[in-house]
């Protein structure tokens, strides 16, 4: 049986990280041992309840839900500045370009109902655990690297391979809502593919820029608004392939279950996780 903390350190471990990200934490925390869990992208007041009627311990969501968690979403877009520096964006302009889209994300946050999942969570008195960043950076990760084996001996590679290598990931090969190119075309040259899915959400047109003009030719995220798609195509310098938004957070989520199964906790997937089998 694990606890609530012992949970949350097995993520860090896994993803690689020593602290807690501003958007995860210990929701709400029962105090009892934890033996069965369900893990969800987005677990509300709903799938609190579902878990509490079936007899789970614990309840564990991907996105940000409640509380402080959030609340602060917006304060792990700055791990985005390190993702663009490594693709070759100078740091000032890393900065710049993403703080238009974090303040957004900041007053979105800020007039949320914080506290409805996590009033649920009290009254059921079950644990309630957010992973966000953790999953996010693993997933990240395991895509690029995915992508740099299979595309390393193809300096020609055009959208319609990337698409045919992502789908080799048991996440992206059945589902409704897989890779698809939203800026560029099948035969459009991917050039430098860059995978850009961790950092709390997207960081806007303007980052998108930065990362074009940096070298990129192609970027590969989890999804991508209409208005930053419109920006992109009027840029005219980059390509974008959408890998799919249940698909890219389950590669993540499910890297940290295995970690989980591994000390013995019973896992049931729920609310879009995809199973790799």
């Amino acid at each position: 049986m694990l606890t609530a903390e012992k949970i949350m350190s097995l993520a860090l471990a896994t993803a690689g990280l020593e602290d807690v990200p501003e958007d995860s934490g210990i929701i709400y925390d029962s105090g009892k041992p934890i033996k069965k869990a369900m893990f969800g992208v987005d677990m509300e007041a709903a799938e609190l309840l579902i878990a509490k009627e079936l007899g789970y311990d614990a309840v564990i969501t991907h996105h940000p839900k409640g509380g402080s968690p959030m609340v602060n979403l917006y304060k792990v877009m700055e791990n985005q500045i390190e993702r663009m520096v490594q693709a070759g964006v100078p740091i000032n302009r890393a900065q710049k370009a993403l703080e238009e889209r974090k303040g957004e994300v900041e007053r979105a946050s800020h007039v949320g109902n914080f506290d409805r999942a996590v009033s649920a969570a009290r009254a059921l008195n079950m644990t309630f655990i957010g992973i966000h960043t953790p999953a996010d950076i693993i997933a990240e990760k395991t895509v690029q690297e995915h992508l740099n084996r299979s595309l390393r001996r193809n300096p020609k590679a055009k959208l319609k391979d990337v698409l045919e290598v992502l789908r080799k990931l048991p996440e992206y090969a059945k589902v409704p809502a897989g890779p698809v190119i939203r800026v560029g075309s099948e035969e459009s040259y991917a050039g430098k593919v860059w995978v850009t899915m961790a950092g709390g959400t997207g960081g806007g047109k303007e980052v998108a820029k930065a990362y074009f003009e940096a070298g990129v030719g192609t970027l590969v995220v989890m999804h991508m608004p209409e208005n930053v798609i419109k920006a992109v195509k009027e840029q005219n310098i980059g390509n974008v392939v959408v890998a799919g938004h249940m698909s890219s957070d389950s590669v993540g989520i499910n890297r940290i279950i295995a970690a989980l199964e591994s000390k013995g906790l019973e896992i049931t997937r729920m609310s879009g996780v995809i199973s790799p089998d």
